[in-house]
């Protein structure tokens, strides 16, 4: 067996991040030879996923990548809260969150394939997972582009929202975007407005209202136009232009943006929650 020296060792965690009784074992099992010895953390962290699949990964920490054009939001999920605020942990977070914008991954599998710091996402996972000892995966991966695209991430990592607009002019769309984006994180929009919002979740709130009305008594004839009037109802509360805006309920969304410029437009946005809650 080769004798493995101090520098050798050190080499690897920094190529690695791994502990360094870690790094002496692979080192071993290597019989000194740096690429079979980074090969044996990576499958050492792949063992580990597999072993902890069946297990909760519901901390983490929400990323985010952007221009002034685009933004990239990451879900990296653990198992600890302890795990998530690792300056370690909040490194990777930040890099797949780097990589994923530059190279315009279309899903998370492509994502995995992605080259990061000269190897493929997917390693540098399983080699953190060796580390830590911890599940580690990216539940979200959401990319949004825009006239001009307004992120926010809410104190903590645990909720971060990404907004586009079109049709920007002089205004000051730093704070209109932000006061949107917080809008959204704080209500929990789930689309722009009414026609954004998919088809089975409307036949659902329309069959709702009306087995509603029908509990209530009320008569067949009128039944259908008391589910319509509860749709709309639903609109009010669950799309971003007809919310309420929190900062003054006097106006709605709509409304504020108007003021602002009346061609302003919201094209899209996201919004990302540790957990998916």
């Amino acid at each position: 067996m080769a004798t493995i020296t101090a520098k050798e060792v050190n080499e690897l965690r920094q190529i690695t991040g791994a502990g360094m009784m870690d790094c002496k074992k692979a080192l071993e099992q290597a019989d000194g030879d740096l690429d079979k010895a980074v090969d044996y953390l990576r499958k050492k962290g792949q063992k580990i996923a597999d072993n902890r699949q069946d297990r909760d990964a519901n901390e983490g920490s929400i990323f985010v990548s952007h221009s002034h054009t685009t933004a990239v939001l990451i879900e990296l999920n653990c198992e600890t809260d302890f795990v998530a605020r690792n300056d370690s942990f909040q490194t990777l977070g930040q890099d797949i969150a780097r990589v994923a914008f530059e190279n315009h991954p279309a899903t998370i599998e492509d994502l995995m394939a992605v080259s990061m710091n000269g190897r493929p996402v997917s390693d540098s996972l399983h080699e953190f997972i060796a580390k830590i000892g911890e599940k580690i995966q990216v539940r979200t991966f959401i990319r949004i582009e825009g006239d001009r695209v307004i992120t926010y991430v809410h104190p903590g990592a645990r909720v971060a929202v990404a907004v586009a607009f079109m049709n920007v002019a002089s205004e000051d769309i730093e704070a209109i975007g932000k006061d949107v984006a917080m809008q959204i994180a704080a209500m929990k929009p789930i689309s722009v407005d009414q026609n954004d919002v998919p088809a089975e979740i409307v036949a659902k709130e329309l069959e709702i209202g009306r087995e509603r009305a029908l509990a209530e008594g009320k008569p067949e004839a009128i039944v259908d136009k008391i589910a319509q009037g509860m749709l709309q109802k639903y609109f009010k509360e669950n799309t971003l232009l007809a919310q309420e805006f929190v900062k003054d309920t006097s106006k709605t969304v709509a409304q504020y943006l108007k003021e602002a410029n009346p061609n302003l437009k919201v094209k899209a946005f996201s919004r990302v929650q540790l957990g998916g809650n």
